[in-house]
């Protein structure tokens, strides 16, 4: 969609309104996405399956909110990924200090799956409305990733949550119910999920959301 510009707070925040994303490598400009078609997860669409909701029910994962968004985000950066190279090379150090710029100020949020006290699997991204943003995702242990992602999916949807972006398909993705539609139709969607959004709303309160009660409420999925 376009090359060139920063990645400031307020740079970003506008082009997630605007259903676009950076990706981008660490010897390129910043480059802006918003492909077409676009892959989002529903509410009504979410697949739980049997045994990750046994994994859930039976706490095989601790997962937490907010906890360790520097470390989730390092971690994903890391991560090693099928038919790619160096992992998720598109999280520069630029990106991760936009991105931990961006939770600091309330609009970035992560999940964490812990397993035996260590940090197992995790994800992050943007929460703006009723629209939730994912970026990225890691795993350490089998189905880590999924006890983290499955956990917040089902607290920003009961959150009023109207979808999750997840930019585009992966098999893992496809395994919780994610669809592609045009792009038209994600940017109307996009556009009621904003309507009627506070635009700068207090940073105190934007993550006293994903404060206690959904700290508490994450313990007891």
């Amino acid at each position: 969609m376009a090359v060139g510009g920063n990645l400031s707070p307020g740079m970003l925040l506008s082009a997630y309104e605007q259903g676009i994303f950076p990706w981008f490598g660490p010897e390129d400009p910043v480059l802006w996405y918003s492909p077409d078609p676009r892959f989002v997860i529903f509410p009504e669409k979410l697949h739980v399956s049997r045994s990750m909701d046994r994994l859930l029910k039976e706490g095989a994962f601790e997962v937490a909110l907010d906890r360790d968004f520097a470390a989730v985000i390092r971690s994903c950066a890391e991560a090693e990924r099928p038919g790619q190279e160096g992992g998720g090379t598109w999280i520069t150090g630029a990106m991760i200090r936009a991105y931990t710029e961006l939770h600091r100020l309330g609009w970035a949020h992560s999940a964490e799956s812990y397993h035996e006290g260590r940090l197992a699997g995790g994800c992050y991204g943007i929460r703006l409305g009723r629209a939730f943003f994912g970026e990225s995702m890691f795993t350490r242990v089998s189905n880590a990733s999924k006890a983290a992602v499955l956990t917040l999916a089902r607290l920003l949807f009961d959150d009023g949550a109207a979808f999750i972006d997840c930019q585009l398909p992966t098999e893992h993705l496809c395994s919780l119910g994610g669809e592609e539609i045009s792009r038209r139709d994600f940017l109307g969607l996009l556009n009621g999920a904003l309507s009627g959004r506070s635009p700068s709303p207090d940073a105190a309160d934007r993550r006293g959301n994903w404060g206690d009660r959904y700290r508490d409420r994450a313990a007891h999925q």
